[in-house]
């Protein structure tokens, strides 16, 4: 699980029964859920939800590397890795504790958008020093990047 150490919010996902589809694997959209999920602790820690701006996903990709099946825990590492003026470059590692292996990445960019107007704004001075710091305490400097 090493490869979490560099992730400063990691999100803990129960893989349920119901995740699987037909094929008796988890379903290719969960892994955009426990993605979702991860993104949303990560957001929370920035009290992002206290300003008047909104996150909304303008791409997303997730590429699996390995089946994942009922039952497992997942362990879903969210970080980001580029600040934009109005948008940021999420990306996740998702790592199942059944098979200690690494089963998934992914990427998101998020842009910032006025909640009255749904016009894309800069990102906020305060969430942007708040990401930063976040960063810092894994060990990676948005700064120098």
């Amino acid at each position: 699980m090493k490869e979490l150490s560099v992730y400063p919010v990691v999100h803990k996902q129960a893989v349920a029964w119901g995740d699987m589809d037909a094929f008796g694997h988890v379903n290719n959209v969960q892994y955009y859920r426990y993605m979702e999920s991860a993104r949303i602790a990560y957001l929370m820690a920035l009290n992002i939800f206290e300003q008047d701006i909104l996150t909304v996903v303008a791409s997303s990709q997730c590429k699996y590397l390995s089946p994942v099946f009922y039952p497992d825990v997942l362990h879903v590492g969210a970080r980001i890795e580029e600040l934009r003026n109005s948008a940021f470059r999420m990306h996740y590692v998702l790592w199942s504790e059944t098979q200690q292996q690494m089963i998934a990445t992914g990427e998101a960019v998020m842009v910032c958008v006025d909640k009255e107007t749904s016009g894309k704004l800069n990102i906020p001075e305060l969430i942007r020093q708040k990401i930063i710091q976040l960063e810092r305490s894994a060990g990676h400097d948005l700064i120098s990047n």
